[in-house]
Formats: structure tokens, sequence, C-alpha cells
């Protein structure tokens, strides 16, 4: 029997078993071998990452460089991760802790939340909305104008029906409980969609900001006074010099403020039409799949971080 022969026989046969108890038993088996094999499946993965992107083995017993730390941290939290983190990177519960850090007045308008895509009020929603996920990233649905209910209801069952952690090994992932949430739709007087600034903090402090468009096929790099740098993460992307927000100094205190307690942390923020709103907080920002260029801001990043606090839960939130 051939390859292809035999691969048609197992799909038939899968097809055959699905929905009587043999496959009930067949599908749980996979999911515990995969439960069991998670952390040392997923440490290989993260190591061969960092390989592949950073051109050498990782260093986990003396990490130096920002992504040397990264990774360190990514595969520390894939053996074990203090349940702060998982809450944090919740979408929906992270709202309670930006609420009580900064004030509710920061929040996006939540229009919705549930786990069950049956029931959003489509009705009762305004023209334009956003649609996400609270347990992954970068899934983000922009609704403006006439969208049929039936794709956005596929979109957000498939959503629910997904493990984030799977797709790039970020366990602070894996044990957020799926939701689905609809936010106020942000847009500035043009109706053009706002940009994201993603300020990196080491220590509590604000170092570095960087600037990427909806489309993300833009991502400039500035300091806090609003030189821009000549630092990249990924090639290939506009680096433009855009115009400092009027309100940067607010900007900078929020992230500040959100930022207390942690070795780094990227908090990342909207700034429209002369208002700031919290985005979300980011632990492993694009888990990994970067490399900072020149190589001199990997060694002066990763000076910055220091990795003792990773050994501590944050002031306050442990």
């Amino acid at each position: 029997m051939n390859q292809s022969i035999s691969s048609t026989w197992a799909t038939n046969f899968q097809d055959q078993l699905r929905g009587t108890w043999a496959h009930q038993i067949y599908n749980g088996v996979r999911k515990a071998k995969r439960a069991l094999l998670r952390q040392s499946e997923g440490e290989a993965i993260l190591l061969a990452r960092y390989h592949r992107v950073q051109g050498k083995p990782l260093n986990m017993k003396a990490p130096k460089t920002f992504t040397e730390k990264l990774f360190w941290r990514m595969i520390s939290w894939n053996r074990s991760v203090n349940p702060i983190f998982t809450r944090l990177t919740d979408k929906y519960s992270v709202r309670t802790h930006v609420a009580d850090a900064i004030g509710s007045q920061y929040l996006i308008k939540l229009l919705w939340y549930g786990e069950t895509p049956q029931t959003i009020p489509f009705e009762r929603l305004p023209a334009h909305y956003v649609m996400k996920p609270s347990h992954s990233s970068q899934r983000v649905i922009v609704v403006r104008g006439q969208t049929k209910r039936t794709d956005l209801m596929a979109s957000a069952s498939g959503w629910l029906n997904s493990n984030y952690y799977w797709s790039a090994r970020e366990y602070q992932y894996y044990q957020i409980k799926p939701g689905i949430m609809i936010e106020e739709c942000l847009e500035h007087s043009d109706g053009s969609l706002p940009l994201d600034y993603k300020i990196w903090c080491f220590n509590g402090a604000p170092e570095i900001i960087q600037v990427i468009n909806h489309t993300r096929d833009m991502s400039s790099f500035f300091d806090t006074r609003w030189t821009l740098l000549d630092l990249s993460n990924k090639e290939g992307r506009a680096q433009p010099l855009i115009a400092k927000p009027a309100n940067l100094e607010e900007m900078i205190a929020v992230a500040s403020r959100l930022s207390v307690g942690f070795g780094f942390i990227h908090v990342d923020l909207y700034n429209v039409n002369g208002r700031v709103y919290f985005g979300e907080l980011t632990f492993t920002p694009t888990a990994g799949h970067m490399k900072l260029q020149p190589d001199s801001w990997d060694a002066a990043l990763g000076e910055k971080w220091d990795l003792s606090l990773e050994h501590r839960p944050p002031a306050g939130r442990g």
C-alpha cells in the first residue's frame, strides 16, 4: 500500500468513526498525549525558533541581550507561569486591573462580551465596532457598515474553539478562558483608524515607543523625547517620522504606572482626538519572531531588563 492510498484509507476510517464512542476515545487520547508532551515540545520549539531567527543557540544560563532574555522568559513560563500574567494577558480581565490602576476613563467602551456567538446583539450594535477574542492576539475584525452576521459568528466560533498557546507557545495564553469582545471602534475625525503606540518599559520606566499602523506595514521607533531611532525589529517595514503626540507626557505616565514591577513589558496605547486609550499589555512581543537591528540595540535593551524581577510576583499583584 503506497503512502497516498494509506493516507486516504486513514482519513476515510476516521470519517467513519466520527461521532462514535471510538472517535471520542481517540480524541481523548490525542489531547492527553498533547498535554503530556506540551512542556518538552514547547521548549524544543522555542529553542529552535531562537536559533533560526538569531542564527545562534540560546544562552539560557546567562542571558544578556534583549532577545535572549525574551526567550528565557518564554521558556521559563512554558514550565511554570505566575497566574497574574494570564490575568493581565486576558483582554477581558485586564480591564479590571487597568480601571483600578489608572482609571476606567482609559478603557475602550465595551459593547458586549460573551462565549456564545449566537447571542451577539447585532441589532443593538452601532454601524462601526470591533470584534476580537479575549484569549489571543492579532485577531481583530473591524466592522464598518454591512457585514454578514453568519460570517462574524463563524469567525467567533473558530476563535472560541482554539487555544492561542499552540500557535506560538506563549504559555500566558494557555489558561485564558475563551471569550468574544465587541468594543467601540476608535476612529479619528476623518474616519481613519488609529495608530498603535507600543511603549517598551523596563523596570517601570518607559524607554522607547514603537508606532505601528493598522495594516502593520509601518514600524517606527522613538525615544521618550520623540527622537526617531535607528532601530527596527522586522525588515521591510517603513519607518517614517510621524508627528509627536500633543499628549505624549500623559501616554508615558500611563505606561509607567502600568509597568511598575515588571522587568520588561510593553504597554499598548491608542491616541484618538487627543484622548489616550488602553490597548493591551504585552509580555512576549511577536513571540520572539524579531531580530533587532542594529545588533547594538539587542545588547543595549538587554542591559535595561532586570531579570531578578522575574522571580517574584509584581508588588500588589501576586
